[in-house]
């Protein structure tokens, strides 16, 4: 019988045999987690400005940032803790992970009528200039969402060519990120790029007419019991006005500062409900549809869906199932869902090269 936390602290925990793990391989997996701590600094802005190697003044913080914590996690199966390590209370910032949430309030405004249709352009009820010819007219809420947008412009001060030719793929420096790069046709080009997805976030903005984190907490983190302590932040610049309030347009991750800032604990209430296909002890707060769109390969890049990661061909992760999907942010951040082991896992500062090894550890101890 599936188990549903009541509001946090409150969650039952059960022991590695009852739920199906070896207790032995089990420690030894989360033994490499803890082993396995990013190469990170503790000072955030470091790191940051060293990874997405930018030039002054477009690497300017302009969102809040937060010296990290150490490598934490956490382990679900059927709902209840199997295993914990390092802060799981800790609120932390989580980067592109953040991403997946957005598609959430997106798939919630889908859900509610706001987006009717996914595939009509977006300047269809976005009217603020972002989406005016010669190009940004094609682009639909599907492009936003799949980041096949090719949006063209600059917003909050950042102009979406720093991110062009951004590889998500690679270890080292972004050498060639911010190059020249001929734009393509909407939904043709997959591109990981920052720029864009704030830009997905402010037309959210713009059609629930108030701010994100209130639509998130209220239909989402509310219902699944989740803490007061996670925040999402936008920028010092990212103030808009709608019908004489003043609005923050949050960001998509912490490239800039900004950003989800939120607890392990948290995290995995929000992989349980997403495991759970929307569903939360009988209510059903976000469609089984929207879950399915949002896990849906996409053409230019299959192991990518609606901001949530997809293990397509089991390239992503070659160690566990292809039904598995992920939200994943720099550091690494990763909400990892598994429905064919009815397994959630939340893994906080782990080296990016080690992720698919920690997972393989965690199913090598199911039984």
């Amino acid at each position: 019988m599936n188990y549903f936390p009541e509001k946090d602290p409150i969650w039952e925990k059960t022991t590695p045999e009852a739920a199906g793990f070896d207790p032995t391989l089990l420690k030894e997996a989360t033994d490499f987690a803890l082993a396995s701590e990013t190469d990170w600094s503790h000072d955030v802005v470091t790191s940051l400005l060293k990874k997405m190697a930018e030039t002054p003044p477009y690497n300017e913080i302009i969102g809040p940032i937060k010296e990290r914590g150490g490598p934490n996690g956490i382990i679900l199966r059927g709902g209840r803790i199997v295993a914990e390590w390092g802060d799981t209370y800790r609120v932390d910032m989580t980067f592109s992970a953040s991403k997946s949430y957005l598609s959430v309030c997106a798939g919630l405004a889908h859900d509610k009528g706001l987006i009717p249709d996914l595939h009509a352009p977006v300047k269809d009820l976005v009217d603020d200039g972002g989406f005016e010819p010669p190009h940004n007219h094609k682009i639909t809420w599907q492009h936003l969402l799949q980041q096949t947008s090719e949006w063209e412009g600059t917003l909050f001060g950042k102009p979406d060519w720093i991110d062009r030719n951004r590889d998500v793929t690679i270890k080292g420096p972004q050498t060639q990120k911010g190059t020249s790069r001929e734009l393509q046709e909407p939904g043709t080009y997959f591109e990981y790029n920052d720029v864009r997805v704030n830009r997905a976030a402010l037309a959210l903005l713009r059609v629930w007419r108030r701010p994100l984190p209130e639509v998130l907490r209220e239909h989402i983190m509310d219902p699944i019991g989740a803490s007061d302590t996670w925040e999402w932040h936008g920028y010092r610049n990212s103030y808009i006005t709608i019908e004489g309030r003043k609005m923050q347009s949050v960001s998509g991750g912490g490239h800039w500062g900004g950003g989800l800032f939120i607890s392990s604990r948290d995290h995995a209430r929000f992989g349980y409900l997403l495991l759970r296909r929307g569903n939360w002890n009988g209510k059903q707060l976000l469609s089984k549809d929207w879950i399915k769109q949002a896990t849906t390969p996409c053409e230019s890049n299959p192991e990518y869906g609606y901001m949530f990661w997809l293990n397509t061909g089991r390239t992503l992760s070659p160690s566990v199932p292809e039904s598995s999907f992920f939200a994943r942010g720099a550091g690494s951040h990763v909400v990892w869902i598994d429905p064919d082991h009815d397994l959630v896992a939340v893994f906080r500062w782990v080296l990016k090269e080690k992720i698919d090894e920690l997972c393989s550890k965690i199913l090598r101890a199911t039984r």
